[in-house]
């Protein structure tokens, strides 16, 4: 059992090398400040959404854009109606997009419907627009968040993400654990690497890319169960960067249950894995190349669920053993039970922090933003089973329903409701 004990310590120290510089990110949010935006220019845009039955939400979206600071000559709004099977297209056009619709059973997922989407464009404006901001249809925007995305993207970037919050933070404990990792990822991995002027990472939604970057890569062409990982990581090795606009702020709806929520992030770990094989290479080559961003995608993508799957396995596997040797079972379980400790307060620490900084951002009451910082660290540890199975279930990507509307977040408590 003492080598159960030597393998725990190596794990844990693999876990600190490969993590401890993002606890340094969190002084740099305290005490570094951005850097003041240049001059800002119009740009116009286009708005794509892809939905796939989501009549309910939609048309929040949509009058989200539509009620935009911005100037509404330069925001042109694109639906994709992916293999919709309600009257989705319909809400769309009524709330004024222009929509177009996709019935296609073979190649299923966000980042076909994506795909699809840009060649209409390519064929209806080829006159391009200056940039493209992509969301999901459950959203809604802050009213001036495409003019704080503006400022960010007139500082030359050519991709910029946003601030993500949540509708439904105070729904359980597994909304809240989604919306507190969201909360944590914007202020703490992606504010710090913007100010330290290293690359951000975009989060699936709340997104905008240049020109430049559409005629680069031609219609969308990532089609992982991950195609935002996978654009971030492509963007990144070939020598971008990713800005961070941290007053744009997107508010989108996270998953309750707890089975859609497995089916979620058990697409999200094997997508991982599948941009972890396609770009390994080049991530390892660019770190040797002096790249601290590709460092950052790779310990992103992949340490995290490889570390945890085999402390897991390590420690079932050797307490099976010393069990059949005969050697004391309780070092076993002395042994795992202070890997388990460790791992819940590292993230009871990191929830704690973002809960207190973020404490104005989060809509819940502030009972259930207590409470949630406890329940954060169970919910990242379902990381595990969740990442152990998806090496031997064949994953698909499968739609989320999205039910909150604006209608009915009105009808919650002031604490709750959303600040506009």
């Amino acid at each position: 059992m003492e080598t159960l004990k030597t393998v725990n310590w190596l794990i844990g120290i693999i876990f600190f090398v490969c993590y401890a510089y993002q606890f340094l990110y969190i002084p740099v949010v305290w005490f570094r400040k951005d850097k003041p935006h240049g001059p800002s220019k119009k740009h116009s845009y286009a708005v794509l959404i892809c939905a796939r039955n989501e009549r309910a939400v939609i048309g929040d979206l949509i009058a989200s854009l539509r009620a935009q600071t911005y100037d509404a000559d330069l925001l042109r709004i694109f639906v994709l109606a992916d293999n919709c099977t309600d009257d989705t297209a319909a809400v769309a056009r009524a709330a004024g997009a222009t929509v177009y619709e996709r019935f296609n059973k073979a190649q299923v997922g966000k980042g076909y419907a994506l795909r699809a989407l840009m060649e209409h464009l390519a064929e209806d404006f080829p006159a391009g627009f200056d940039g493209y901001f992509v969301f999901d249809a459950d959203n809604i925007l802050s009213p001036d968040f495409v003019e704080q995305m503006n400022r960010t993207f007139s500082d030359g970037y050519d991709v910029v993400t946003s601030y993500r919050n949540s509708k439904n933070y105070g729904d359980n404990w597994i909304s809240a654990g989604y919306a507190l990792w969201y909360l944590r990822e914007s202020r703490y991995l992606n504010h710090a690497r913007h100010r330290l002027g290293t690359s951000c990472a975009v989060g699936g939604t709340g997104f905008l890319f240049s020109r430049a970057v559409a005629e680069k890569m031609g219609p969308w062409p990532y089609h992982t169960l991950v195609e935002d990982i996978e654009f971030s990581v492509h963007h990144i090795v070939e020598g971008g960067r990713i800005g961070f606009c941290p007053d744009a702020v997107l508010y989108d709806e996270q998953p309750s249950g707890f089975v859609p929520s497995w089916r979620q992030r058990a697409r999200w770990c094997k997508g991982a894995l599948q941009v972890f094989t396609r770009y390994g290479a080049r991530l390892i080559r660019g770190i040797f190349h002096g790249s601290f961003s590709c460092y950052d995608m790779v310990s992103a993508t992949m340490p995290a669920y490889i570390l945890s799957t085999a402390a897991l396995v390590c420690n079932v596997g050797l307490s099976i053993y010393g069990a059949v040797v005969g050697d004391d079972l309780m070092i076993a379980v002395q042994s795992l039970a202070e890997f388990a400790g460790q791992m819940y307060a590292t993230m009871f620490v990191i929830g704690a922090i973002t809960t207190a900084t973020e404490w104005r951002m989060i809509r819940t009451a502030a009972w259930k933003k207590v409470a949630y910082v406890f329940t954060f660290p169970l919910f990242m540890a379902t990381y595990i089973p969740i990442a152990i199975s998806v090496l031997f279930c064949k994953i698909e990507w499968k739609p989320i329903e999205h039910k909150v509307s604006a209608a009915s977040l009105k009808q919650r408590s002031s604490e709750e409701a959303l600040p506009f």
